[in-house]
């Protein structure tokens, strides 16, 4: 079995090291190992998606139209039992009660907790069957909580439906991929269309585990990824800053300054041999 971590971002990532693992063999063709790869790129770039879209849901009610959308302090609006007023103006404010809330914040955490990128690291390999039983598991809350149904223009109901079109219009849009129009790169080697997997990882490495990217056809390899991450150059610059405040102390300090260390104590030795090192005279401070 060959294991496929592909590398991608998720919307509102703090870190570009996010990804997913696939498992696929050497004898699988490269137009279907492309096609599965991207079906389950768009599913979690979806999942995240209708999970924001429910968590709005669950906590100010479905979206008003588009033309009366604004904040409710200066538009008039039917206040349910439940009316919690939506700062950004989107929704209604008329959430469900809190026993459904809980319902859907819960079946959301189980997709988000799924398509997570610590599934990687955790060796949890992704399936597309598994995705969308975690998605209509969301949307049998939805329906629970909303059996008369979502407007067509609730953001929740776009991305239940997962049109691709539509799904073009919201801010996924640049993030989604045509796996026609996809190639799949991995140590800057192309795998090439009409090929099979062992073509280029060879045909007796099954237990491979390789990293791989997918770009835009033609548009060359991926950039190669930081050798250094952001986190160790943020504590390289903080070393040196720190490194050159003490070599401009020192610069600064008086020539004599270093008769007061430990280590110019002519007698330092002895004393340390006959257990006096750290013996100070009562009454004095150091």
């Amino acid at each position: 079995m060959v294991l496929i971590n592909l590398k991608s971002v998720l919307p509102g990532a703090q870190s570009a090291n996010d990804g997913f693992l696939y498992e696929t063999t050497t004898s699988t063709p490269v137009d279907e190992l492309i096609e599965s790869l991207v079906e389950i790129h768009n599913a979690r770039l979806r999942s995240c998606l209708i999970a924001d879209a429910v968590k709005g849901l669950a906590m100010y009610g479905v979206m008003k139209r588009p033309e009366d959308v604004g904040t409710d302090h200066v538009r008039t609006v039917e206040k349910g039992d439940n009316y919690v007023a939506d700062p950004s103006g989107l929704r209604t404010g008329n959430p469900p009660d809190k026993k459904m809330a809980e319902i859907l914040n819960r079946e959301v955490r189980s997709l988000e907790e799924y398509i997570d990128k610590y599934q990687a690291r955790n060796k949890v390999a992704l399936t597309l069957p598994e995705i969308a039983e975690k998605i209509n598991n969301v949307r049998g809350a939805v329906t629970m909580a909303y059996p008369m149904g979502l407007p067509d223009w609730d953001l929740a109901q776009i991305a239940l439906d997962g049109s691709f079109d539509k799904l073009k219009g919201t801010y996924l849009g640049g993030s989604l991929v045509e796996a026609k129009n996809a190639s799949l790169w991995t140590c800057n080697k192309e795998f090439r269309r009409g090929q099979l997997v062992s073509d280029r990882l060879g045909s007796f490495n099954e237990k491979t585990k390789i990293v791989a990217k997918l770009t835009t056809k033609g548009s060359g390899p991926p950039a190669r990824e930081p050798v250094v991450s952001e986190a160790e150059r943020n504590a390289m610059t903080a070393f040196y800053f720190k490194r050159q405040e003490e070599l401009k102390r020192l610069a600064e300090a008086n020539e004599d300054d270093y008769l007061n260390s430990a280590w110019a104590d002519p007698k330092g030795m002895k004393k340390s041999l006959q257990g006096l090192g750290n013996v100070k005279a009562p009454g004095l401070r150091f």
